[in-house]
Protein backbone atom coordinates (compact mmCIF):
# COMPACT_ATOMS: atom_id res chain seq x y z
CA UNK A 1 0.00 0.00 0.00
CA UNK A 2 1.28 3.46 -0.92
CA UNK A 3 1.57 6.03 1.86
CA UNK A 4 1.28 9.68 0.90
CA UNK A 5 1.77 12.87 2.90
CA UNK A 6 0.15 16.11 1.71
CA UNK A 7 1.24 19.40 3.26
CA UNK A 8 -1.51 21.98 3.62
CA UNK A 9 -3.90 19.07 3.25
CA UNK A 10 -6.85 20.28 5.28
CA UNK A 11 -8.57 22.32 2.56
CA UNK A 12 -8.72 23.17 -1.13
CA UNK A 13 -6.42 21.30 -3.48
CA UNK A 14 -4.70 19.45 -0.64
CA UNK A 15 -7.93 18.07 0.77
CA UNK A 16 -9.22 17.04 -2.65
CA UNK A 17 -5.93 15.33 -3.44
CA UNK A 18 -6.26 13.43 -0.16
CA UNK A 19 -9.83 12.39 -0.96
CA UNK A 20 -8.93 11.12 -4.41
CA UNK A 21 -5.83 9.22 -3.31
CA UNK A 22 -7.71 7.60 -0.44
CA UNK A 23 -10.21 6.38 -3.03
CA UNK A 24 -7.28 4.87 -4.97
CA UNK A 25 -6.18 2.91 -1.90
CA UNK A 26 -3.42 5.15 -0.58
CA UNK A 27 -2.84 5.63 3.11
CA UNK A 28 -2.91 9.43 3.35
CA UNK A 29 -1.41 11.73 5.94
CA UNK A 30 -2.87 15.23 6.05
CA UNK A 31 -0.23 17.65 7.23
CA UNK A 32 -1.59 20.96 8.53
CA UNK A 33 -0.31 23.66 10.86
CA UNK A 34 -3.80 24.22 12.34
CA UNK A 35 -4.38 21.10 14.44
CA UNK A 36 -8.18 21.35 14.94
CA UNK A 37 -8.83 21.95 11.23
CA UNK A 38 -6.34 19.32 10.19
CA UNK A 39 -7.79 16.69 12.50
CA UNK A 40 -11.31 17.51 11.38
CA UNK A 41 -10.39 17.11 7.71
CA UNK A 42 -8.57 13.85 8.38
CA UNK A 43 -11.47 12.45 10.40
CA UNK A 44 -13.99 13.41 7.73
CA UNK A 45 -11.96 11.80 4.96
CA UNK A 46 -10.64 8.76 6.80
CA UNK A 47 -7.04 9.96 6.60
CA UNK A 48 -4.32 10.30 9.22
CA UNK A 49 -3.35 13.68 10.68
CA UNK A 50 0.06 15.06 11.57
CA UNK A 51 0.72 18.60 12.76
CA UNK A 52 3.09 20.18 10.25
CA UNK A 53 4.04 23.82 9.80
CA UNK A 54 6.37 23.97 6.80
CA UNK A 55 7.94 27.21 8.09
CA UNK A 56 9.05 25.57 11.35
CA UNK A 57 12.04 23.21 11.33
CA UNK A 58 11.04 21.54 14.60
CA UNK A 59 7.48 20.95 13.41
CA UNK A 60 8.68 19.37 10.17
CA UNK A 61 11.18 17.16 11.99
CA UNK A 62 8.53 16.01 14.46
CA UNK A 63 6.13 15.21 11.62
CA UNK A 64 8.79 13.12 9.87
CA UNK A 65 9.42 11.21 13.10
CA UNK A 66 5.70 10.52 13.53
CA UNK A 67 5.22 9.31 9.96
CA UNK A 68 8.37 7.21 10.14
CA UNK A 69 7.30 5.53 13.34
CA UNK A 70 3.98 4.54 11.82
CA UNK A 71 5.10 2.90 8.62
CA UNK A 72 7.16 5.26 6.46
CA UNK A 73 6.41 7.27 3.33
CA UNK A 74 6.26 6.72 -0.42
CA UNK A 75 4.91 10.00 -1.81
CA UNK A 76 5.47 13.54 -0.53
CA UNK A 77 3.15 16.22 -1.93
CA UNK A 78 4.46 19.70 -1.21
CA UNK A 79 1.15 21.51 -1.49
CA UNK A 80 1.25 24.14 1.28
CA UNK A 81 1.45 27.67 -0.09
CA UNK A 82 0.47 31.28 0.48
CA UNK A 83 -0.16 34.25 -1.83
CA UNK A 84 1.52 36.73 0.47
CA UNK A 85 1.09 40.50 0.49
CA UNK A 86 -1.47 42.10 -1.83
CA UNK A 87 0.24 45.49 -1.61
CA UNK A 88 0.97 47.54 -4.69
CA UNK A 89 4.15 46.08 -6.25
CA UNK A 90 5.87 49.43 -5.71
CA UNK A 91 5.32 49.04 -1.96
CA UNK A 92 6.49 45.46 -1.47
CA UNK A 93 9.21 44.90 1.11
CA UNK A 94 11.96 42.39 1.61
CA UNK A 95 10.02 41.01 4.55
CA UNK A 96 7.01 40.48 2.28
CA UNK A 97 9.20 38.50 -0.11
CA UNK A 98 10.79 36.42 2.62
CA UNK A 99 7.39 35.44 4.03
CA UNK A 100 6.22 34.04 0.69
CA UNK A 101 9.49 32.31 -0.10
CA UNK A 102 9.66 30.82 3.40
CA UNK A 103 6.41 28.93 2.86
CA UNK A 104 6.38 28.28 -0.88
CA UNK A 105 10.04 27.45 -1.47
CA UNK A 106 11.94 26.98 1.78
CA UNK A 107 8.98 24.99 3.09
CA UNK A 108 9.45 22.46 0.31
CA UNK A 109 13.16 22.29 1.09
CA UNK A 110 12.44 21.63 4.77
CA UNK A 111 10.00 18.82 4.08
CA UNK A 112 12.15 17.25 1.38
CA UNK A 113 15.20 17.17 3.66
CA UNK A 114 13.25 15.85 6.65
CA UNK A 115 11.36 13.12 4.80
CA UNK A 116 14.17 12.05 2.46
CA UNK A 117 15.33 9.15 4.64
CA UNK A 118 11.79 7.73 4.62
CA UNK A 119 11.43 8.21 0.87
CA UNK A 120 14.75 6.49 0.21
CA UNK A 121 13.45 3.43 2.04
CA UNK A 122 10.44 3.21 -0.31
CA UNK A 123 10.32 0.96 -3.36
CA UNK A 124 8.72 3.71 -5.47
CA UNK A 125 9.40 7.11 -3.88
CA UNK A 126 8.07 10.34 -5.33
CA UNK A 127 8.01 14.04 -4.53
CA UNK A 128 5.35 16.22 -6.13
CA UNK A 129 5.69 19.99 -5.86
CA UNK A 130 2.45 21.87 -6.44
CA UNK A 131 3.58 24.85 -8.48
CA UNK A 132 1.69 27.16 -10.85
CA UNK A 133 1.55 28.34 -14.43
CA UNK A 134 1.92 31.80 -12.88
CA UNK A 135 5.59 30.92 -12.49
CA UNK A 136 5.97 29.95 -16.16
CA UNK A 137 7.48 32.41 -18.63
CA UNK A 138 5.54 30.72 -21.41
CA UNK A 139 2.20 31.03 -19.65
CA UNK A 140 2.51 34.61 -18.42
CA UNK A 141 3.56 35.81 -21.89
CA UNK A 142 0.70 34.00 -23.66
CA UNK A 143 -2.13 36.48 -24.16
CA UNK A 144 -4.62 33.66 -24.55
CA UNK A 145 -3.99 32.40 -21.00
CA UNK A 146 -5.36 33.77 -17.75
CA UNK A 147 -1.85 33.82 -16.30
CA UNK A 148 -0.97 36.75 -18.59
CA UNK A 149 -3.49 38.97 -16.78
CA UNK A 150 -2.18 38.42 -13.25
CA UNK A 151 0.28 40.72 -11.47
CA UNK A 152 1.51 39.03 -8.30
CA UNK A 153 5.32 39.38 -8.22
CA UNK A 154 6.09 37.47 -5.05
CA UNK A 155 3.74 34.53 -5.58
CA UNK A 156 4.72 34.15 -9.23
CA UNK A 157 8.43 34.34 -8.43
CA UNK A 158 8.05 31.75 -5.68
CA UNK A 159 6.40 29.32 -8.08
CA UNK A 160 9.16 29.83 -10.66
CA UNK A 161 11.65 29.01 -7.93
CA UNK A 162 9.71 25.93 -6.86
CA UNK A 163 9.59 24.62 -10.42
CA UNK A 164 13.36 25.03 -10.84
CA UNK A 165 13.89 23.48 -7.41
CA UNK A 166 11.99 20.48 -8.76
CA UNK A 167 14.37 20.13 -11.70
CA UNK A 168 17.41 20.37 -9.45
CA UNK A 169 16.10 17.80 -6.98
CA UNK A 170 15.24 15.47 -9.86
CA UNK A 171 18.89 15.59 -10.93
CA UNK A 172 20.29 15.38 -7.42
CA UNK A 173 18.09 12.57 -6.11
CA UNK A 174 18.40 9.56 -8.43
CA UNK A 175 15.86 6.89 -7.72
CA UNK A 176 13.22 9.38 -6.55
CA UNK A 177 10.68 10.78 -8.99
CA UNK A 178 10.51 14.55 -8.46
CA UNK A 179 7.93 16.44 -10.52
CA UNK A 180 6.09 19.76 -10.52
CA UNK A 181 2.32 19.95 -11.02
CA UNK A 182 0.40 23.02 -12.15
CA UNK A 183 -3.22 22.80 -10.97
CA UNK A 184 -4.41 25.56 -13.32
CA UNK A 185 -6.89 28.30 -12.43
CA UNK A 186 -8.84 26.47 -9.77
CA UNK A 187 -11.43 27.83 -7.35
CA UNK A 188 -9.73 27.87 -3.92
CA UNK A 189 -9.31 30.22 -0.96
CA UNK A 190 -6.08 31.52 -2.51
CA UNK A 191 -8.02 33.28 -5.28
CA UNK A 192 -11.26 33.94 -3.44
CA UNK A 193 -12.79 30.92 -5.19
CA UNK A 194 -12.71 32.81 -8.49
CA UNK A 195 -11.02 30.01 -10.44
CA UNK A 196 -12.77 28.47 -13.41
CA UNK A 197 -11.82 24.87 -12.54
CA UNK A 198 -13.20 22.70 -9.77
CA UNK A 199 -10.81 21.35 -7.15
CA UNK A 200 -11.22 17.94 -8.74
CA UNK A 201 -10.02 19.28 -12.09
CA UNK A 202 -7.26 21.17 -10.30
CA UNK A 203 -5.90 18.01 -8.71
CA UNK A 204 -5.76 15.95 -11.91
CA UNK A 205 -2.04 16.51 -12.47
CA UNK A 206 -1.08 15.86 -8.85
CA UNK A 207 -3.13 12.67 -8.63
CA UNK A 208 -1.78 11.37 -11.94
CA UNK A 209 1.80 11.87 -10.74
CA UNK A 210 1.05 10.25 -7.38
CA UNK A 211 -0.37 7.16 -9.07
CA UNK A 212 2.62 6.56 -11.34
CA UNK A 213 4.94 3.71 -10.53
CA UNK A 214 8.68 3.66 -10.02
CA UNK A 215 9.23 3.83 -13.79
CA UNK A 216 7.41 7.16 -14.12
CA UNK A 217 9.15 10.33 -15.34
CA UNK A 218 11.14 12.75 -13.21
CA UNK A 219 11.96 16.43 -13.57
CA UNK A 220 8.75 17.29 -15.41
CA UNK A 221 6.41 20.29 -15.26
CA UNK A 222 2.87 19.08 -15.94
CA UNK A 223 -0.71 20.25 -15.87
CA UNK A 224 -3.94 18.30 -16.33
CA UNK A 225 -3.32 18.12 -20.08
CA UNK A 226 0.16 16.63 -19.70
CA UNK A 227 3.67 18.08 -20.01
CA UNK A 228 3.53 21.88 -19.99
CA UNK A 229 6.03 24.43 -21.37
CA UNK A 230 8.04 26.42 -18.86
Amino acid sequence: MTTTLITGGNKGLGRETARRLLAEGHTVWIGARDEPRGRQAADELGARFVQLDVTDDASVAAAAATVGALGGLDVLVNNAGITGSHADPADLTGADALAVLDTNVAGAVRTTTAFLPLLRASAAPAIINVTSGLGSFGAVHDGDRIESTVVAPLYCASKSALTMLTVQYARALPGIRVNAADPGYTATDLNGNSGTQTVTEGTDAVVALALQGADGPTGTFTDRAGTAPF
